[in-house]
């Protein structure tokens, strides 16, 4: 699974069911970026525009996530006592059937022996109410590598910021204004380069070089 897939999944469900007013998630990489050194994913980005409220689970704490996690154990309960799917369509329509079951012909105990659709249909929905997504900032530690090289993530994807040879072993202070990117050496405070980081490429330009770039010392 990718950003893009996680995304895609996400607006398909909310055009089905409707867009909820917050999402719950564990911390999987392609869930949330807060853990890993700050920076958003593909889907924080999304969520954030829709103004939907996002929640990531305490890292190490599953029984924040118990409810999806039970109904996997059921569902892998089922797919076992099935004849195993020769390929995805039959294991699509082993799933589809499943979660027809599940949804609107089993009662749960859990909702008045009501079925899972029935109780979702019985009570108003919450909507999004979070403010739109705001500007982002974060500052950001990092040693340029053997190839002059720091990486940054940026909706999900890795992009990457070459800088020099000559620096390399060089600790920066990374500042991040969304896509407005500023290094600096940490130890003398000298502005390295400064660019506007381009989505849609991997290796970035250098942009304007400054202070401390071997280029502009010649």
């Amino acid at each position: 699974m990718t950003g893009p897939d996680v995304v895609d999944t996400f607006l398909a469900a909310f055009t089905r069911r409707g867009t909820p007013a917050s999402v719950l998630t564990d911390n999987g990489a392609i869930f949330t970026a807060t853990p890993r050194r700050g920076g958003r994913t593909a889907l924080q980005v999304t969520l954030g525009e829709l103004g939907i409220n996002y929640i990531s689970s305490r890292p190490y704490h599953p029984q924040t996530c118990g409810k999806v996690e039970r109904f996997h154990q059921t569902l892998k309960k089922r797919l076992a006592a099935l004849r195993p799917a020769r390929s995805i369509a039959e294991l699509q329509t082993q799933l589809d059937e499943f979660t027809t079951y599940y949804n609107t012909i089993r009662p749960h105990r859990a909702v008045n022996r009501r079925t899972p659709l029935q109780a979702f249909k019985s009570r108003p929905k919450a909507f999004p109410t979070g403010h739109l997504i705001p500007p982002h900032y974060r500052v950001r530690h990092d040693r340029i590598d053997a190839a002059g090289v720091i990486t940054l993530r940026y909706n999900s994807r890795l992009h990457h910021i070459g800088l020099s040879k000559h620096l390399r072993g060089t600790h920066v202070t990374v500042l991040i204004d969304n896509r407005d990117i500023r290094i600096l050496d940490r130890n003398t405070g000298t502005l390295i380069p400064k660019l506007v980081l381009d989505p849609t490429r991997d290796y970035q330009p250098r942009g304007v070089k400054c202070g401390n770039s071997p280029e502009n010392r010649q």
